[in-house]
């Protein structure tokens, strides 16, 4: 019987075995899944906690009710991989053997690895994340209480988990201070180390327009050095300064600890995989897949939703010693909230940028890219059932793996 192990029970590893449970059969396989607790965690809702949409409860799941009953639970923290020797120690001295391995352990916001940011002083006080479930909550009620002043919206830097998610709160701070008539109390500066609002000229100009609509000053090619904790302001490398009295930041992502105990990874701890295919480049039985590999694309649950379903007919032709044909492209497909009802949509993949025009059908759409609207802002409320009920099970859900062209348009940056 050939053994698969999966390590990490997040949106790419609960897919991963929903997916192959269907398409292996338990005769010939065993299937097992790793994690160290049973809490899944929906972290699209993350965002919009801290603004009263959710409650923490509305977030949480046993990940136990995603896998399928053939699959094996093993709960506990894992020390290392030894790929050379095929198996994985877990921290109780529990050995996993196995002849293929998916790594999906995601990646996590790191405030110890920028000077100050982690300060006791500050950190959850006046400084916060929302990648994490503590930041969210403490940044509700740090909100809750804000009256007025400096806030700054900060990314440490690329790539980040949902790149468009600070920009969101950006939008979504501005419309919550003018419901509570303090806008003009608050002070918002968007800092980035990247030259503009985005990465892509289109989608970039267009954001980067909205933030200035919004009276939201932009700090670009910001590379943060330091938080000076005591006076409270971010120090860049150029030694630029942004004071605040609210900071919200992305810390600095990085892979799972026990990656680079491996020898797997990076510098940032992520495996180095073929983009395509997401099979090592080092190891001819190991696979990464979702926010802990190497790709160029977004860290994203939509970007591990469509590279799961070609990396599940992928897989079950590797094993078979036939080709894995099926190339993915980088695709990701994202809502924007962009306050008082309304979002964006965008959809890009490795090569093409986020672009105007309609999706998923040509001409009639029915939901607008690159342009705020209701629906948009439906979508992304809607997609929390989706998650639960359709993603997470390995249910089809009917938009292509691989990113169309169609009903979109090419235009020039102006």
């Amino acid at each position: 019987m050939k053994r698969l192990v999966v390590l990490g029970g997040g949106t790419a590893g609960t897919m991963v075995v929903a997916k192959l449970a269907k398409k292996l059969d338990p005769k010939d396989w065993s299937i097992t899944i790793v994690d160290q607790d049973n809490q899944h965690l929906y972290q699209p809702g993350l965002l919009l906690l801290p603004f009263g949409v959710y409650e923490v409860s509305d977030l949480l799941k046993a990940r136990t009710q995603f896998f399928p009953p053939q699959v094996t639970f093993v709960r506990g923290e894992i020390d290392r991989v030894e790929p050379d020797a095929n198996r994985v120690l877990m921290a109780d001295g529990k050995l996993l053997d196995y002849d293929y391995l998916v790594v999906a352990s995601g990646t996590t916001p790191r405030p110890d690895q920028t000077p100050g940011m982690d300060d006791p002083a500050i950190w959850h006080k006046s400084a916060f994340d929302f990648y994490t479930l503590d930041g969210s909550v403490a940044l509700r009620d740090a909100l809750a209480a804000f009256k007025g002043g400096r806030l700054v919206i900060h990314i440490t830097e690329m790539p980040i988990k949902c790149p468009v998610a600070m920009l969101e709160f950006a939008f979504l701070a501005d419309a919550y201070f003018e419901k509570r008539g303090i806008r003009k109390q608050v002070d918002i500066t968007y800092v980035t180390p990247l030259e503009g609002a985005f990465t892509k000229p289109v989608s970039s100009a267009k954001l980067g327009g909205m933030l200035e609509a919004r009276r939201i000053k932009l700090e670009p090619d910001f590379v943060i050095e330091q938080v000076d904790a005591e006076e409270k302001k971010l120090i860049s490398m150029d030694e630029r300064e942004v004071p605040f009295d609210l900071l919200v930041t992305v810390p600095l992502n990085m892979g799972a600890d026990f990656v680079a105990r491996s020898g797997m990874g990076d510098d940032l701890n992520y495996v180095a995989v073929d983009k395509e295919t997401f099979l090592s480049k080092k190891w001819n039985n190991v696979f990464a897949v979702g926010d802990c590999s190497d790709i160029p694309a977004s860290k994203a649950g939509s970007v591990a939703h469509f590279a799961i379903d070609l990396f599940a007919e992928n897989f079950v032709d590797y094993v078979q010693g036939k080709p894995m044909h099926h190339k993915f492209d980088g695709h990701a497909n994202c809502f924007i909230e962009s306050g008082k009802g309304k979002g964006l949509l965008i959809d890009f993949n490795y090569t093409t940028e986020p672009l105007t025009g309609v999706f998923p059908l040509p001409v009639i759409g029915p939901m607008p890219l690159l342009k705020e609207s209701r629906l948009n802002h439906m979508g992304k409320l809607a997609f929390r059932w989706i998650y639960w009920n359709m993603l997470l099970k390995g249910r089809k859900i009917p938009i292509p793996a691989l990113m169309s062209m169609a009903g979109k348009r090419v235009e020039p940056v102006k």
